[in-house]
């Protein structure tokens, strides 16, 4: 067996594991002089699917929420100016007290059109300013931000299953895949030991991915302990805290299952257990310094529809939710204008109406972040964009 031939095996095996439906794919950057992107930290959630921001994050002090949701606008837990948040993040308002939890209401792409979850998500991890996907545009925008910072060294990992859209670009980045146990007998262990003895490059790229699988002991007792439903959850948690501990700046992967269009309340439990334990396990693993460094952004490629459907699900919208926590957040309030809910201030008389850009957020805090020029966001990372007054996401 050469080596092509036994990658080439390896790569079948990982598609395999990544077609598992709690499989997904880390992306770390990292700066490996430690210098280049400084101390802070970046997390970027995409939730695949559409979650539906009125759920998340209930505002229970406009009268038009029950009208519309008689059957999804029950209490959560009160947060302050009128809302509660959904209670399967119970765990969540200690973050929102210490001032590390905030929200963004009514943000948006600027996708309108036929609120395709592709596309949608398309155009989100593109940072595209168009309603329509920008053929001419095919970096992800954290790629493109990653490519203002010449000299970038990139985290070494094992990379199964392929990168996202976020992160696509010249920029050095390495991608993991959670899902994947990699048993070796001792057997297979001598083959490889000998495929590997005379080739430097294949040997570390066997001894990492095989280091990386037996580290995933203490996150499968974790599973055992928790249930399967947040088992991804605790799997990119632990991981992703685990490299930003060390070379690694920015790390970007995605949760799914939040495309609710039937019985709504059962469905959107286990995504937001998800979400819940993804964040408090990022800021056990990274500890109190790092922790206090950093800020996760969570975003969706569009909103749902205000008013509930007939199977107590919610359809396709605009307006959604976005999520912010983090030791470097100046949390404990909600971000951005609230459009309302009547029906005359719906969008089409059935989403909520954007009052933002969600990629103004992304600018905001890649700026009090990293420092980058903001006419380097505007012209590059995000072109198009007009950033505005700085709305104060981090603390000073």
């Amino acid at each position: 067996m050469d080596r092509r031939h036994f990658l080439s095996g390896l790569t079948t095996l990982a598609c395999s594991a990544a077609a598992h439906p709690l499989t997904t794919t880390v992306t770390f950057a990292a700066d490996d002089s430690g210098q280049t992107l400084g101390e802070h930290r970046l997390v970027v959630i995409i939730l695949r699917g559409a979650l539906d921001g009125l759920d998340l994050l209930r505002p229970r002090f406009d009268p038009d929420l029950t009208r519309w949701r008689p059957d999804l606008a029950g209490r959560g837990v009160s947060l302050s100016d009128g809302y509660d948040l959904n209670p399967n993040l119970a765990a969540l308002p200690d973050l929102w007290h210490r001032q590390e939890l905030a929200f963004v209401q009514a943000t948006s792409t600027p996708y309108r059109q036929a609120r395709s979850h592709f596309v949608g998500q398309d155009i989100l991890e593109a940072g595209s300013g168009l309603d329509v996907p920008d053929l001419a545009l095919r970096d992800g925008w954290l790629n493109r931000f990653l490519q203002a910072f010449p000299g970038l060294g990139s985290e070494t990992a094992y990379a199964i299953g392929g990168q996202m859209a976020l992160m696509q670009g010249p920029a050095p980045v390495r991608n993991w895949s959670p899902g994947l146990r990699l048993d070796v007998s001792a057997s297979l262990q001598r083959l490889l030991d000998h495929v590997a003895h005379d080739d430097p490059l294949f040997r570390e790229a066997t001894t990492t991915a095989l280091t990386l699988t037996k580290d995933l002991g203490p996150l499968r007792m974790a599973e055992r302990e928790a249930g399967n439903e947040v088992a991804a959850a605790i799997n990119l948690a632990d991981f992703a805290a685990g490299r930003l501990r060390g070379a690694s700046r920015i790390a970007a992967f995605s949760l799914a299952g939040w495309d609710t269009h039937r019985g709504q309340a059962a469905a959107i439990r286990a995504p937001m257990r998800q979400l819940e334990q993804m964040i408090l396990r990022l800021k056990t693993g990274l500890g109190a310094e790092i922790w206090g460094k950093t800020v996760v952004m969570a975003i969706t490629e569009f909103g749902r529809m205000v008013q509930q459907n007939g199977s107590g699900g919610t359809d396709h919208g605009t307006g959604g939710t976005a999520l912010l926590a983090g030791g470097a957040l100046r949390g404990g309030k909600v971000f951005g204008p609230w459009p309302g809910l009547s029906e005359a201030d719906l969008y089409d008389r059935r989403d909520l109406m954007p009052t933002s850009d969600v990629r103004l957020w992304a600018a905001w805090a890649l700026r009090g972040l990293y420092g980058i020029d903001r006419g380097v966001i505007e012209s590059k990372v995000f072109p198009g964009l007009e950033m505005g007054t700085d709305p104060g996401l981090l603390r000073g």
